[in-house]
């Protein structure tokens, strides 16, 4: 049980850094928001890149299918809870 608790912290906290750090990103490309945002948004995607290695399945593949659900979950409660976007029946 504890392997499974540590495992959807790992999944949350890469989908955090995935989304966290495009969207630094974004705000400094789209939004004209001052280039610290940029930097901090890729050092952020740099960890997203790292964090995944701290799963314990044990192929890369099998890690991506895995967090590509939590991905999806993580990404619409963004939208809604930081876009201040509702979703809609597209989503």
């Amino acid at each position: 049980m504890i392997q499974i608790l540590i495992s959807i912290a790992v999944f949350v906290l890469a989908g955090l850094a995935e989304i966290g750090g495009g969207y630094l990103v974004w705000l400094w490309l789209r939004e004209s928001k001052p280039i610290w945002y940029g930097i901090l948004g890729s050092l952020i995607l740099i960890l997203y890149g790292i964090i995944p290695t701290m799963q314990s399945f044990p192929s890369f593949g099998r890690v991506y299918a895995a967090y590509g659900g939590i991905f999806v979950a993580l990404a619409e409660l963004w939208g809604w809870l930081v876009d201040k976007k509702t979703p809609d029946l597209n989503d």
